[in-house]
């Protein structure tokens, strides 16, 4: 039986997201190895991801994204227990 678009889409993007976090865990661990302090690594991660987003969707799209992020925070997504891979 063949998937409908939209399912293998949104497997393909949730690989894509695993394999993401899986690099970002990495780089995260390669900073802390080097001395860097966590709140610096996050800063400089917060502040490449949204220059990326600007650069290629623009304002609007960086600017919603803020928002979504803030929302979850205040959900305590981002919790210790909280934590999705």
């Amino acid at each position: 039986m063949q998937r409908p678009h939209s399912e293998i889409d949104a497997l393909v993007r949730e690989e894509k997201r695993l394999t993401a976090v899986e690099s970002h865990h990495e780089a995260w661990a390669d900073g802390l190895s080097a001395g860097i302090e966590p709140d610096i690594i996050a800063e400089a991660a917060l502040e490449t991801a949204f220059a990326e987003i600007l650069r290629c969707s623009g304002e609007t799209a960086a600017l919603a994204l803020l928002d979504r992020m803030r929302e979850r925070v205040v959900a305590g997504e981002f919790g210790p227990a909280a934590v999705r891979h």
